[in-house]
């Protein structure tokens, strides 16, 4: 699930750079990078992986 939010931050911040939107200084293409490779991290690191199959 974190992965998939991480894509679609990728995805906005591309958008954002290529189509030279400007933005104030807390939105900008940089920082959504930023929180969507913060996402990539927690996705990597098993954070939000999904459901747990676990014995019982």
């Amino acid at each position: 699930m974190l992965g998939i939010a991480a894509a679609v931050l990728f995805f906005i911040a591309f958008l954002i750079n290529a189509a030279d939107i400007t933005t104030n200084d807390i939105f900008s293409s940089v920082n959504v990078m930023l929180i969507g490779l913060g996402l990539l991290a927690l996705h990597v690191a098993g954070i939000g992986h999904g459901r747990r199959t676990g014995r019982r």
